[in-house]
């Protein structure tokens, strides 16, 4: 018996029972037990009567409604179902162990949602014969207009790195090392595999010592870390694969190792005016790339936390830091941010991830990243499918524990005054999805936009984001919680006819895909006239 309790008639406690014993405590002292914790529990089975068949928002509910961070943590379940519609984009690397159409095919169905290319290897008929592939096995499913796939498509750069040659003695393709590093400087290759120590420096090269060894392949990275490396932002390899790029109609660039805005620069004047559509996501490499992360942020379309070269560049027990950071001013700022890297690196030989990995996909949706990738997992791994699956499963049970209420009414403080319509209507959206517990927002957009000002917000309901432009589709993939569909229907004579065919079709598919039932309610956002810029129309709806 506490102290607290001794002052209150000793000899009274002694004939009361536990159980009221406890609730005299927790009513004393306020604790989740007390009057707002039973009322927090009625309201929650009321609320669970009421949804009736609307199954969508019961993930982890006691945990969501909870009025704080702490008391959220205690409340989650781990016999609470997942999420039934995954909202986390997965990234998936192609490679020799899935390129073949089969393989995409069934990557697709495993969920995979973006395909990336790495041009770091690969030529461009090799890369060519890639794209070919994912695009014939996105369209086997165009059968159905309302289980079509859109899978966007992403070019990772090779960017400004320095690698090591083609084994005929040891040499790197970067001749200005021997200025750039100094005695006793460290040198790392394969991802830090391997480690060397600079002990002298020759006009011709650098004699180092060992300090980790291993075996020295062809073509592996070289990280410089603290050096102030000269190489162009944008080499002209990358002048060229941007070109193929544009060319072969890709939907996403990666653009490798940028240190400063003027880098996300130069790659779109290479994109040129016929990949103006082409979205910029820039990956942060480097220490000078986290350090004028702002200016980046600015002028891109979004940012990668590529976690690989990273963790050389900077002390490993840092990456951490630079992640949440940079996830966090990601959301702030309402663009698309991706975790990359060593997600699941132990399903390249073995079909079951690590535990710490498992925590370690979990935790990058908690911070908040739009999307999740996979390298050699699924490029040159095993088991490339069982990959994608196993990201699915932990993105689902990871979104259902994430404290949506305390993240939205942080976003919607931090955003600035806007008499942007769209972005208002955005605002308005999604906290009516949270007054009633839609099920989902349906939005109609032209663009993209909408449904990116939606995801901004961070709603608990699916964004359905119904257009006619292809590309968009594809690239509505960057943000969380979008589910794109491609409306192929030609335009209606009367606007209102033809907008409310598409609020259909949304709806039907959410049907189809098992996240709406009939009586569920949905948020409904739309534009009031034809075209880009136009949206600010709500209504709620309820599913028949």
């Amino acid at each position: 018996m506490s102290s607290q309790e001794n002052t209150l008639h000793p000899q009274l406690w002694s004939w009361v029972s536990k159980s009221q014993r406890d609730l005299a405590k927790s009513i004393l002292i306020g604790a989740p037990g007390g009057p707002a914790g039973y009322l927090r529990r009625a309201s929650v089975a009321q609320l669970t009567q009421e949804l009736g068949t609307a199954f969508f928002q019961r993930q982890q509910l006691s945990a969501a409604m909870a009025d704080t961070f702490l008391e959220h943590l205690c409340l989650l379940d781990i016999d609470s179902e997942p999420v039934a519609a995954r909202s986390t984009s997965i990234i998936a690397t192609i490679g020799p162990a899935s390129r073949s159409v089969e393989r995409l095919k069934e990557m697709i169905k495993a969920g995979m949602n973006i395909a990336r290319l790495n041009f770091s290897h690969g030529s461009h008929e090799y890369h060519a014969e890639s794209i070919a592939n994912v695009r014939e096995a996105v369209e086997s499913f165009a059968a159905s207009p309302l289980s079509y796939r859109p899978v966007a498509i992403a070019l990772d750069t090779k960017g400004p790195e320095i690698r090591t040659g083609i084994l005929q003695g040891v040499w790197v393709d970067y001749p200005n090392i021997v200025r750039v590093v100094p005695v006793g400087g460290h040198i790392y290759i394969d991802d830090g595999l391997i480690s060397l120590v600079v002990q002298k420096i020759d006009p011709e090269g650098l004699v180092t010592q060992v300090e980790n060894g291993g075996v020295l392949g062809s073509r592996k990275g070289v990280n410089l870390p603290g050096a102030q490396v000269d190489l162009p932002g944008l080499s002209e390899q990358d002048e060229r694969d941007l070109r193929f790029g544009v060319e072969n109609g890709v939907d996403i660039v990666f653009a490798s190792f940028v240190r400063k805005a003027s880098d996300v620069v130069a790659v779109r004047a290479a994109l040129g005016p016929e990949g103006q559509g082409i979205k910029v996501i820039s990956k942060i490499e480097n220490h000078e790339g986290v350090k004028k992360f702002d200016e980046i942020l600015e002028v891109s379309d979004g940012i990668m936390v590529a976690r690989g070269d990273l963790g050389i560049e900077i002390p490993a027990e840092k990456v951490f830091l630079a992640q949440k950071m940079m996830i966090g001013r990601c959301n702030l700022a309402g663009k698309p941010v991706v975790c990359a890297t060593q997600m699941l690196e132990s399903m390249v030989t073995k079909p079951r991830p690590t535990r710490a990995e498992t925590s370690d996909v979990a935790n990058a949706v908690l911070d908040g990243a739009d999307c999740i990738m996979l390298s050699g997992e699924t490029a040159k791994g095993n088991f490339p499918v069982e990959a994608v699956k196993m990201q699915h499963a932990i993105a689902r049970e990871a979104e259902a524990a994430v404290y949506h209420r305390q993240l939205f009414e942080e976003l919607r403080r931090a955003a600035p005054l806007s008499r942007d319509p769209t972005e208002v209507t955005a605002i308005g959206a999604v906290e009516a999805a949270f007054k009633c517990c839609a099920a989902a927002i349906i939005v109609l957009t032209t663009t993209g936009r909408s449904a990116q000002l939606l995801s901004r917000y961070r709603p608990r309901a699916a964004v359905i984001a119904v257009t006619r432009s292809a590309q968009a589709a594809r690239q509505a993939h960057l943000c969380r919680g979008v589910f794109p569909l491609l409306y192929r229907e030609p335009p209606e004579a009367i606007w209102a006819d033809d907008v409310d065919r598409r609020v259909q079709f949304g709806i039907e598919s959410g049907k189809l895909r098992g996240f709406l039932r009939v009586g569920d309610l949905v948020i409904v956002v739309t534009g009031w006239r034809p075209g880009s810029g136009y949206t600010n129309i709500m209504r709620v709806l309820s599913v028949s």
